[in-house]
């Protein structure tokens, strides 16, 4: 079940990703507007801003996958925007990185999208983000490839399988890195 935030940025996303011509920036740039204002309103940037930046990047992956766009074009833009927020208010962007990556697995469930798709875009958001933001790329994939497959075993084994097929399938993430991180995670449970 969604939140409220999650749900009010699915709906104001919804009509925004379907006329846009460049859906990655639009995603990134409004994931980014909204959780900066929403933890600047909120005063509380430690305790608020993960829990904003979890809602905006589900509610936001919620929208990218209701529309007839690209699912993992708007993921990647949503966790990306997400991400340079929580770097713009001065939030653990570590955490940043795990809360999208889950965010956004569990706002496409709940939609009944493509979790493959939207495991690829929420790395490919965190690959773009820590470039955006400087910080080790091997790092932040390895958090986000955790917090996706983390996520999609919560969902069940097939939603696990399903994602990180799709993370190994796909040509334009780094394998290595991927691989390493599906083998860590597994480590963990």
């Amino acid at each position: 079940m969604l939140s409220a935030l999650a749900n009010k940025v699915s709906d104001s996303l919804s009509s925004v990703i379907e006329s846009a011509g460049d859906v990655v920036a639009t995603a990134r740039d409004t994931a980014k507007n909204t959780v900066i204002e929403t933890v600047k309103g909120a005063g509380e940037v430690a305790t608020g801003s993960m829990t904003v930046i979890s809602d905006v990047v589900s509610g936001g992956a919620a929208a990218a996958s209701k529309s007839a766009q690209s699912t993992t074009d708007g993921v990647a833009g949503i966790v990306e925007g997400a991400i340079d927020a929580a770097k713009e208010v001065g939030a653990d962007t570590g955490g940043a990185i795990q809360e999208a990556a889950e965010g956004a697995i569990k706002g496409v469930s709940e939609v009944g999208g493509d979790l493959g798709e939207a495991g690829v875009g929420a790395v490919r958001g965190v690959i773009a983000a820590a470039s955006d933001i400087g910080t080790d790329a091997t790092d932040a994939t390895t958090k986000a490839v955790v917090g996706v497959i983390k996520a999609a075993d919560e969902i069940g084994s097939e939603a696990g399988g399903a994602v990180r097929k799709a993370l190994l399938s796909t040509a334009a993430l780094p394998k290595d890195v991927i691989e390493a991180a599906i083998k860590g995670s597994e480590k963990q449970d």
